[in-house]
């Protein structure tokens, strides 16, 4: 590749991630190939700003091998100072004809779920959030102890503006 290519590249894709104003922190994690019941995925977050909203995300991204139309998460905040927040959240992640929600061309799909919306963030310091799956099948106690399908999980801030 030439070094007048490699320029336009480099330009092309520093327009493409400087479009997302909105963007405070947007980070991804693999969970291999599928997601285990104690599996725990953190994220650390440093936060400054007391005094704005934001709105909170739990990202999934997904493929055809994700066998519900459902999804059940427990969310946990940990804010500077130990005080945590837990929320069991549930999310539709397919029509009824069994095709997935979410955005993408190809059998994988990104889903932005919505988390929190118009937080403001208590104290400056340390944030912790912690994501599991709590998928079970229907009548049965015992969570899924493999999930499949589920192929990252990422979470996100957006400034309101």
């Amino acid at each position: 590749m030439s070094l007048k290519n490699s320029f336009v590249l480099l330009f092309t894709a520093m327009l493409l991630f400087s479009c997302d104003k909105k963007r405070v922190f947007d980070e991804y994690m693999s969970v291999g190939d599928a997601w285990k019941k104690g599996s725990i995925i953190q994220f650390n977050i440093q936060q400054a700003d007391t005094i704005k909203p934001y709105n909170l995300f739990v990202n999934i991204r997904d493929n055809n091998s994700y066998p519900y139309s459902n999804l059940f998460l427990i969310v946990s905040m940990e804010q500077p100072g130990g005080i945590t927040h837990v929320d069991t959240l549930e999310y539709q992640m397919a029509n009824p004809d069994g095709s997935l929600l979410g955005n993408g061309f190809s059998d994988v799909k990104e889903s932005k779920l919505w988390y929190k919306e118009k937080m403001q963030f208590p104290k400056k310091g340390k944030y912790k959030v912690r994501i599991q799956q709590a998928v079970r099948q229907t009548g049965k106690v015992a969570g899924e102890k493999a999930l499949k399908g589920i192929t990252e999980v990422g979470f996100r801030i957006e400034s309101i503006e």
